[in-house]
Order: structure tokens, then C-alpha cells, then sequence
């Protein structure tokens, strides 16, 4: 057993699981008697708004146009770009740039950016979700290249955090984006592309 194993055995020992009955009971118990969405119109509006206020680029177009839209992104970059192997061959078919099916780990870095669809997103934050499904990759894919773009449903887009989370598997890997990586740590100087993307694209199909 590694350090590691044995963190975790000691950790699952001094919290013992409880009855699957007792802890639906205990979250039945919590009052959700508060607002749960504050928009029922323009809500691609507000979204693409706040998601403009974090510094990303906001594209909205048209289902037909998404082919078209992405090439012209990627043209505007020169090099290879990284594709999750379930995003949909029909948002990549105009695209003249080099892409890379699910790339390895080792070859993240050398990518100028990578392509993907996102699991959810919410409307009042302005974030955007993956769960790194089929159409989304594993999670270094987004966050290792310097460049993101993200293609966003209009489906997927939700009011706000309560109805998002209900669209959400908790079991799966959640990453929340919500900009382009950024950080003040260091004397309010605010750095980009700290933690992930520096750019990040966002076409709203809808």
C-alpha cells in the first residue's frame, strides 16, 4: 500500500459510510425555498453578455454556420488543434487547420489550441461546463492549450445555477469555466493563461 492508499483508507475509516436512505432523508430535509431562476427571457443574451464581461470572444451563429464559424477561427491561428474524438464531425468539416484527435498528454503543448463542446452552461454566471465527455475530452485538453474554443447549444444553456447542476452528473468531472484563465494572486496584477487557456472563443449556436 502507498502513502497515498493509506490517506485514504484512514479517511474512509473515520468517516463510515452512512445508509444510502439516511443521506437522501438529510438532503430531502434542506429548504430550497429560494429564488431558483432570476431570468425566463434572454437568457442566450444574458449569457453571451456575462460571458463577454469575463474577457472571452462571444460568437453567436446559426446551427448551419457553426462549420464555417470554426474554421475561420481556426485559420485565424496557425497550427495543429486538439479534437475530442466525439465532437461532432459536422462543426469540423470547413476546417482547413490540422487536427488532432483525442492528442496524448505529451502533445497538449505543442497544440496552438483545442476545440470542444461543453455539458452545460449557465446564463447568470456566464460559466460554462464540462463533464469531459465524448465531445469534450479528458480534462488537460482544455486546460493545457493556450486557446479554447467552445461550441454551446442553445439547449444547453440554463437560466441559472440551480437548473444546471440538475442537468449535471456529480459523478463526473466537473470543470467550470468561466473567461479565459486568470489570476491576481501576485499584487492584483491580474496574469493570463496561469491555470489554463489564455483565449478562450465561445460560439452560442442559437
Amino acid at each position: 500500500m502507498n502513502a497515498r492508499e493509506e490517506i485514504l483508507r484512514r479517511i474512509e475509516d473515520a468517516t463510515p459510510a452512512r445508509p444510502a436512505a439516511e443521506v437522501a432523508a438529510s438532503y430531502d430535509r434542506i429548504d430550497r425555498g429560494y429564488l431558483r431562476r432570476h431570468h425566463d427571457e434572454g437568457v442566450l443574451d444574458l449569457f453571451a453578455e456575462r460571458v463577454a464581461n469575463y474577457k472571452a470572444t462571444v460568437l453567436r451563429v446559426s446551427a448551419p454556420d457553426v462549420a464555417g464559424t470554426v474554421a475561420e477561427r481556426l485559420a485565424a491561428r496557425p497550427g495543429s488543434y486538439g479534437v475530442p474524438g466525439g465532437l461532432p464531425g459536422e462543426w469540423l468539416a470547413a476546417a482547413d487547420a490540422p487536427l488532432v484527435r483525442d492528442p496524448g498528454v505529451a502533445s497538449l503543448d505543442g497544440l496552438a489550441g483545442a476545440v470542444t463542446g461543453c455539458a452545460a452552461a449557465i446564463a447568470e454566471t456566464g460559466t460554462i461546463v464540462l463533464d469531459h465527455g465524448a465531445a469534450q475530452g479528458p480534462r488537460a485538453l482544455s486546460l493545457v492549450p493556450d486557446y479554447h474554443l467552445i461550441v454551446v447549444l442553445a439547449g444547453q444553456v440554463a437560466p441559472d445555477v440551480p437548473e444546471a447542476l440538475e442537468r449535471l452528473d456529480p459523478d463526473r468531472p466537473l470543470t467550470f469555466v468561466s473567461g479565459p484563465s486568470a489570476t491576481s494572486d501576485i499584487e492584483l496584477s491580474r496574469v493570463e493563461g496561469v491555470h489554463g487557456p489564455r483565449t478562450l472563443e465561445v460560439l452560442v449556436v442559437g
